[in-house]
Parts: C-alpha cells; sequence; structure tokens
C-alpha cells in the first residue's frame, strides 16, 4: 500500500520526517512503527506499542484500551498507517486526545452518542488540520476571511500570508488517507492556533514540537466541542495545488458562503 502514498504532495509535510525515519525494508509495519516509539507513553506513564489488531479484545473500546494500556491496536492498512506516523509525530496531542476519548468512555460508557467532548476529540483525531497563523492584525484578518467563508479574500488577496504567517499542518489519519487520491471537496476540521515571532522563526522540526507542546496544554486545560473548528478545503491551501486561479475559488459546491444566522 505504500507506494500508493506521493511523498512530494506538501500535506504530508507534517508526517514525512517520521516517515522517513523508519524502516519498513524487512515488511513488517508494526515491528518499525515500535522501533520509532521508544520514549513515548500514554497519559498513564505506561509505554506507547504498536500491536496487531487481534490484540483488542472483543468489545472493548479502542480508545479506552490505549488509555489503559498504552497498546495502539494497528491493522496493515493507510488508515492505521497514517494514525502510527501521527503517533510519532505529534506524541503529546495524541496522548491528551485519547485521555479526553478514555475519560468520557468511563464516565459516559460506549453508547451510540459520543457527547459533544468525545465527538470533537474523535474530528480532531481523525480529521483535522492545525492552522498557525501569526499573532497581528494580518494574521487575525486572514482567519476572519476564512471564518466568514469569505474564500477570494483568503486563498487569493492573502495568498502572500501563506508560508510567511500562515502554516498549514495536517493531524488527522484520516484525511491523510483520504488525500491518497486528491480530490477538490476533501475539507479538513481546522483548529487555529495564533503564534507569536518566536515561532516562525523556528526550524521545521522544531516548529512541530512546539505545535505539540502547545495544543497538548490547550486541549489540557480548556473543554473541547466542535465549535473550535473552520473549514478548510485542503487542496485550496495556496500552492497545494494547480491551477488555482479565481475560477477554481468561485466553485461554491466546494467553497461554500457561509450560511445565514
Amino acid at each position: 500500500m505504500l507506494p500508493e502514498i506521493d511523498w512530494g504532495r506538501p500535506w504530508y509535510d507534517a508526517v514525512r520526517p517520521a516517515f522517513e525515519r523508519l524502516d519498513f525494508a524487512g515488511g513488517d509495519l508494526i515491528a518499525a512503527f515500535n522501533a520509532g516509539a521508544g520514549g513515548l507513553h500514554n497519559a498513564a506513564g505506561q509505554p506507547l506499542r504498536f500491536v496487531p489488531q487481534a490484540e483488542l479484545p472483543e468489545g472493548r473500546a479502542y480508545e479506552e484500551f490505549i488509555g489503559a494500556t498504552g497498546c495502539v491496536p494497528t491493522r496493515e492498512n493507510l488508515h492505521d498507517f497514517f494514525n502510527a506516523l501521527v503517533w510519532l509525530t505529534f506524541p503529546r496531542i495524541k496522548r491528551q486526545l485519547n485521555a479526553l476519548q478514555a475519560a468520557q468512555i468511563a464516565l459516559a460508557g460506549v453508547g451510540k452518542s459520543r457527547g459533544a467532548a468525545r465527538d470533537a476529540a474523535t474530528i480532531y483525531d481523525e480529521n483535522s488540520a492545525l492552522l498557525v497563523v501569526r499573532d497581528s492584525d494580518e494574521g487575525r484578518a486572514l482567519v476572519d476571511a476564512l471564518r466568514g467563508h469569505r474564500w477570494q479574500e483568503a486563498f487569493c488577496q492573502r495568498r502572500a500570508q501563506f508560508g510567511r504567517d500562515a502554516q498549514v499542518w495536517l493531524f488527522g489519519h484520516a484525511l491523510m488517507e483520504k488525500l491518497v487520491a486528491p480530490r477538490k471537496a476533501i475539507t479538513a476540521h481546522t483548529r487555529v492556533i495564533f503564534a507569536g515571532d518566536d515561532y516562525f522563526a523556528l526550524a521545521p522540526e522544531a516548529r512541530r514540537a512546539w505545535i505539540d507542546k502547545h495544543e497538548s496544554l490547550a486541549l489540557a486545560g480548556e473543554p473541547l466541542d466542535t465549535s473550535c473548528f473552520t473549514p478548510l478545503q485542503v487542496l485550496g491551501v495556496p500552492g497545494w495545488w494547480p491551477g488555482q486561479d479565481d475560477d477554481f475559488y468561485a466553485d461554491t459546491s466546494v467553497f461554500r458562503p457561509k450560511r445565514a444566522a
């Protein structure tokens, strides 16, 4: 399945270094992931290990199992492949999300409805992007345009801010899986992070570490619900897809106007 992934795509920038550090020559994905997971642990302090899906007991919740054992059930498919890479890239955020999910399961059980906090954590885990924006008037104007669904302003008029004052990092592993076969309509649930000039002066690996620490602390200190996300069409990120002219962004089936209150 790995040859299906085009690592040259910018949306894989977040997890590409983790992939490049691993040795998949033997064909054992779980062994490769465990070799890269040294020193990582779950919220209870237990060592993080990737294990075959068969080790998840029947009827036991996946998130609760990770929180109780440190073991991440892993199948040999793209979905779990990207999940493991995110664990290796943003371990603090993953640990905090898992702690939140496990706590919600302990409180309310698995049930048919996840509840607001667990639902938001699942969306974050599966389909999120992190938009780091310079904390400035221009940065806040860009965020306002995105939240207001003023796509032409955000992606065309403010195009130069991307890369310089705004940077998109994919986090959701299901989102990464979908982008193996990119489609214009693929949209991320995006969480905005404002950062100072010091962040933008960092090297890429240090930026990953900054995001991991910042977001894990934020998740530990504030309630999580779906209102914290704003939509972002991944192929609309400036420079991430060819042909991004005015007509590209005028496609209202993808770049939808904001609904009236």
